[in-house]
This record gives C-alpha cells, sequence and structure tokens, in this order.
C-alpha cells in the first residue's frame, strides 16, 4: 500500500456540542468536523486556528493518508495501518473519509511513524503541498 504524509501541521480542537459549525475550520489537506451529543471535534491544519483558539488543542499532529480510494469490501485495512504504529508505541488518532483513511500522529513522531511503515513494507512519499 502506498501512503502520503502531509508537510502541514494539524491540530485536534474540541468545542462545546451548541457551538455553531467552526467557519474558521478550512485549508488543506484535511479538514473534519465530527458533531456528537456531547461535543465537536474539529481536525484542521493549524493555520486555520483562530486566535484565541474556542477550545482545548491537541497538536501539532503530521498526517498521512492511504493514496487512492479505498473499496469498502476491503476489510483490516485500518487495522494493518495501525497495529505497526500500536507496536511501536506511537498513539494516534484516525479519520476515515469516504474514499480512504487518515491517520495522524504527534508530529514529533512523524518520521519515525514513515519508517515503521516502511518496515511493515509501506511505501511512504511525502505530499508537495
Amino acid at each position: 500500500m502506498h501512503l502520503i504524509q502531509y508537510r502541514q501541521a494539524m491540530a485536534l480542537v474540541r468545542l462545546a456540542p451548541d457551538s455553531p459549525d467552526p467557519s474558521w475550520a478550512y485549508g488543506v489537506p484535511l479538514v473534519s468536523i465530527s458533531r456528537t451529543t456531547d461535543e465537536i471535534s474539529v481536525v484542521c491544519p493549524t493555520t486555520s486556528l483562530p486566535e484565541p483558539v474556542p477550545g482545548p488543542v491537541e497538536g501539532p499532529f503530521t498526517v498521512t493518508r492511504a493514496a487512492g480510494a479505498l473499496e469498502f469490501s476491503q476489510i483490516g485495512v485500518l487495522l494493518r495501518l495501525l497495529k505497526p504504529l500500536a507496536d511501536a508505541g506511537i498513539p494516534v488518532l484516525n479519520v476515515s473519509t469516504f474514499d480512504t483513511d487518515w491517520v495522524l500522529v504527534p508530529a514529533a513522531q512523524s518520521g519515525i511513524a514513515a519508517s515503521v511503515w516502511r518496515h511493515a513494507g509501506y511505501t511512504v512519499t511525502e505530499d508537495a503541498e
């Protein structure tokens, strides 16, 4: 499997469940807004964070995605991506989209994560964005 690792630093922000949609969350390579009855979680580039940030923030993270579109019939893709990182003691945050899976790791561990994936047989390239 081919993985693409992005240079853009990413953040995770927690908002109150009754917060309005975060119009400040924009950019590439990924913006994800998840709303539950308990919270709103925002994954976005650190460059789009407002001042002051309206909630607790984690990060910076480096984001890596599986290249191309994954078929829903593929079984165990996410497990195969995450197990080598778990075995190496690297914490992760995962976001799945219709086409692919995105894995966020602490930016300080992104080089180690890429090495772990390569050792597991993956091709890891850096995106030019």
